[in-house]
């Protein structure tokens, strides 16, 4: 399994980067590795609502069944699936003086014979950990 995790600020309220961070087609702006992130179920964004999500990671595009899986006013909690794979992006947003602070804890668990290139994945997906950092406050710090 690979696991990441990140702690940072940004300069929104913590009902703003919730707000901002449950919807996961805004994933197109913070994630590096996104291609594409477009909404499948119908209506609001609640808990159960689902984004055919497309990645581009070492020139090989992925695509996942990515769904909210929990949602809190201080946590949101995605889960991304396909044959080879299972993601899962675990943000804690805490209340600081100048804004928020958040906690994003990725998880991709290899399935098959996809588990054979994980140790080779792990500096990958360290880098994309500090990329996702830059890009997602740029992009909260924006809203």
């Amino acid at each position: 399994m690979i696991d990441i995790e990140r702690t940072f600020p940004v300069n929104k309220p913590v009902d703003v980067v919730v707000n901002y961070l449950k919807d996961f087609a805004n994933a197109e702006e913070w994630d590096p590795g996104a291609k594409s992130c477009v909404q499948e179920s119908a209506g609001p964004v609640v808990v159960g609502t689902t984004w055919r999500y497309v990645s581009v990671l070492k020139g090989r595009e992925t695509e996942l069944t990515y769904r909210l899986a929990e949602l809190e006013p201080d946590h949101v909690k995605l889960i991304g699936e396909n044959k080879t794979a299972t993601s899962i992006d675990d943000m804690t947003v805490a209340a600081t003086p100048s804004g928020s602070m958040i906690t994003y804890h990725a998880q991709i668990t290899f399935n098959g014979l996809a588990k054979l290139a994980q140790p080779f994945l792990q500096s990958e997906f360290n880098d994309l950990g500090e990329k996702t950092v830059e890009q997602m406050t740029r992009a909260i710090n924006a809203l």
